[in-house]
């Protein structure tokens, strides 16, 4: 009988860091038998707020409700336009739609991915009501050029941080979190490839109090009275639907999971500016790689590492050599006029760098429990591929 051959070498190319610790956490709310928006979800609200520094912090069920419910704070409606990036998970464009609002598609800079905020003023036009930035893949974007643009034009700055959970500005001299917000509002993300995860999952920063009291109320279907005011009180109480509202509750099975990885979040930061910084190192020799750029101004938590490919080098072929090596990787960030949702909606303003970000870009392995002998492979690897098409 012949022996069985060894087992492939598989690296992914994000992985989520769970442990007994959140698994002891998921059984607080199911033995309590409240496992709904209750206890933990306030909870984690009131974490989360004090880890980003924000006034206020609200749970909903992913970061696509978080968007949607942050552009209807703002007031966008139907007919009017906020300006965005195309480079980016179709979740951003998506969220504008739901309000009945058009998506203007600008470019982006090309060294960090992000919203080119030169491209933003030129896109201003009198139906604008909303700038949606975009914090790509961990990177923070230039919210000091974005914000006075914003201000001087009356519009609200809405930032999509869904990749940004612990990402840093250097704001007027001091190192501050993605999250405080310096817009209006941000919106997070924890779907199992973001830094922390509960499954799946959003959060709602913002520094005004009546948005605040707005998603509260639109989450639960514009309840008069929360279930948790209800069922703790000693008398009837008959709640009423003031509007309409959403079913995007976070579950407290969901945030107990989420304030055992806030509590992991520091470390697991450090790790990944760490596994970022060796990538630099040991891929910095290969001739025509673009490696990512980090302003000094900005602080990334690595969400992703996306690499440049050499010119000689075609995309697919690169990720196919390395997937049969057993290195997991993505395209570069997809581009939303692309895709046959979007193709019938008019594109007022060309995007050549967004385009090339996807066509001549890839993601690689990186997730804290990467090691160094993981991360030497996938170093490996791409040194044999791309000096084979030198």
């Amino acid at each position: 009988m012949d022996k069985p051959s060894p087992a492939k070498r598989m690296i992914p190319i994000s992985l989520p860091l769970l442990g007994e610790e959140e698994q002891a956490a998921a059984a607080r709310p199911i033995g309590s038998g409240w496992v709904t928006q209750g206890p933990e979800v306030a909870a984690f609200e009131k974490e989360f707020a004090e880890y980003a520094g924000a006034a206020h912090a609200c749970a909903v069920s992913n970061c696509t409700t978080a968007l949607h419910l942050a552009l209807k704070a703002a007031g966008v409606g139907h007919g009017d336009e906020v300006i965005t990036v195309s480079h980016s998970f179709i979740a951003t464009a998506n969220s504008i739609r739901y309000c009945g609002a058009l998506p203007v598609f600008v470019d982006i800079n090309p060294r960090t991915f992000n919203i080119d905020p030169e491209r933003v003023e030129e896109a201003i036009t009198e139906r604008t009501k909303a700038v949606l930035a975009v914090h790509q893949i961990g990177m923070p974007c230039d919210l000091s050029a974005l914000l006075p643009i914003a201000r001087r034009h009356g519009l609200a700055l809405i930032e999509d941080a869904a990749c940004a959970i612990g990402s840093e500005i250097l704001w007027e001299g001091q190192w501050e979190k993605v999250g405080k917000p310096h817009g209006d509002a941000a919106c997070f993300s924890f779907h199992p490839r973001k830094v922390i995860t509960t499954g799946d999952g959003g959060m709602i920063t913002t520094r005004h109090a009546q948005w605040d009291q707005q998603f509260r109320l639109w989450r639960q279907h514009c309840m008069s009275v929360p279930d948790t005011a209800r069922h703790h009180s000693d008398r009837v109480i008959v709640e009423h639907y003031t509007g309409l509202g959403y079913n995007y509750r976070l579950t407290d099975i969901q945030a107990a999971v989420g304030r055992e990885q806030l509590k992991r979040l520091p470390s697991m930061i450090v790790r990944r500016r760490e596994l970022a910084e060796r990538y630099v190192k040991l891929l910095s020799d290969i001739e025509g790689l673009v490696l990512p750029h980090e302003p000094a101004w900005a602080r990334s938590t690595w969400q992703s590492y996306c690499l440049g490919l050499p010119e000689q080098a075609s995309q697919i072929p690169v990720m196919q050599a390395l997937k049969d090596l057993g290195v997991a990787t993505k395209t570069g960030i997809m581009c939303a006029h692309r895709e046959p949702a979007y193709v019938s909606f008019p594109l007022c303003h060309p995007l050549p760098e967004s385009e090339r970000a996807q066509d001549r870009s890839l993601l690689i392995p990186l997730f804290t429990q990467m090691t160094e002998d993981d991360q030497d492979y996938v170093v490996d690897c791409l040194h044999k591929i791309l000096n084979a098409t030198a």
